[in-house]
């Protein structure tokens, strides 16, 4: 039997509209044509970085100005194919109909989530490491999965992923995960998973087949842009270089490239182990560093522990801020926003969406609420 998308596509459309309200798309369109009006003036890049700003703002401009008008162009031909598939009964055409709706809706959440995103590094790259907690070695495992289930979604948003350090564990899993995410709004998309995950299973390598319960901390930081200032001083810091640890083959280093660096002051450690290339991997371990120095003085400042990447917390029961039940029945559920699925192997394959739109939801109502609060005598 045909599914008539109809009213679908409808409440899409208006909610599509909504969105170019509240994206200011006519003024983004000005300024986008002020910008390239600039450009073509004689002495544009004489001042090479301004030059840069001025090439980087108009590109973000026109990204989200063609984003916007394919997601209409897109949902025009939804619309039609409805209508065919509906006249002709085609089965098939009712199938591609149903994925493309999916897709212009998942886009209509990106561009809002968008608007959301108002932070000084929401739209850049994101810094992510994963910590094993409480579970024993069956936390390491945790650890795994979880890189394997952001590396996924990331690959689903076609953002890339550079791997920098995620040493074997003891027996099984891995002992941490350290590595980039880079597409547009990595940062400000990933701060939804931030915080403690918790894992209730079978235990894999019980042989009484018992329940466990393991966590794992996901830390999000936000990668700087070269012109944020964070002082760090030679005299401070300790570098080693040993050699690569990894899951073996042909891939791994065999000479004494990878990197550690501790900053002494803060007893910050930092390691890389994914180049082949000593200097890479000690460029690379300096990048986290200033990242993670500069939420070290964002917390100072703010005299709390919760700049960037919210309160630090055991990693334990009780702080987490999602649960993933894999037995005795099957469910992932958000602490923080109440939303759950009983997918959780595509939650596990990386199908992130619904968890990540509904977190910044909650977040943003959860912000205008104090602010109408702030306003009230």
């Amino acid at each position: 039997m045909i599914e008539d998308r109809t009213a679908d596509i409808q409440v899409l459309r208006e909610r599509v509209a909504r969105i170019a309200e509240y994206l200011h798309l006519e003024e983004k369109r000005a300024d986008l044509a002020a910008l390239e009006e600039r450009t073509t003036a004689p002495d544009f890049w004489n001042d090479q970085n301004q030059a840069q700003q001025v090439m980087a703002q108009a590109s973000g401009l026109r990204d989200e100005i063609e984003s916007y008008e394919s997601m209409v162009a897109d949902l025009d031909e939804l619309e039609v194919a409805n209508e065919l598939a509906l006249a002709e009964a085609d089965e098939g055409m009712a199938a591609e109909a149903t994925v493309a709706l999916k897709d212009i809706a998942r886009r209509a959440n990106d561009l809002e989530l968008a608007s959301w995103f108002t932070g000084e590094f929401d739209a850049g790259d994101a810094l992510v490491t994963i910590l094993p907690g409480q579970g024993g070695l069956e936390a390491q495992d945790w650890a795994e999965m979880l890189l394997k289930m952001l590396s996924k979604y990331a690959a689903s948003r076609k953002w890339k992923v550079d791997l920098h350090d995620a040493p074997d564990g003891v027996e099984l899993g891995i002992d941490r995960a350290v590595f980039t995410v880079h597409g547009r709004n990595a940062y400000g998309m990933l701060t939804s998973e931030n915080g403690v995950h918790r894992l209730v299973r079978i235990s894999p390598t019980d042989e009484k087949k018992r329940r466990q319960t393991t966590f794992a901390r996901v830390e999000v930081l936000p990668v700087l842009p070269d012109d944020v200032e964070v002082e760090i001083r030679d005299e401070d810091l300790r570098i080693d270089v040993y050699r690569s640890s990894g899951p073996g083959g042909q891939s791994v280093n065999t000479t004494d490239s990878a990197v550690r660096i501790t900053h002494i002051p803060s007893g910050l450690v930092v390691t890389c182990q994914n180049e082949k290339s000593q200097l890479k991997n000690k460029a690379t371990a300096m990048t986290i560093l200033r990242s993670r120095l500069y939420e070290l003085q964002q917390e100072k400042r703010r005299a709390e522990l919760d700049a960037l990447k919210g309160e630090r917390q055991e990693i334990s029961f009780g702080s987490q801020i999602r649960n993933y039940v894999l037995y005795p029945y099957q469910m992932v559920k958000d602490v923080r926003t109440g939303v759950e699925t009983g997918d959780v192997n595509g939650v596990l394959d990386g199908d992130l969406d619904e968890f990540v739109v509904g977190y910044h939801r909650w977040r943003v109502s959860g912000e205008q609420a104090v602010a109408v609060g702030g306003g009230e005598e």
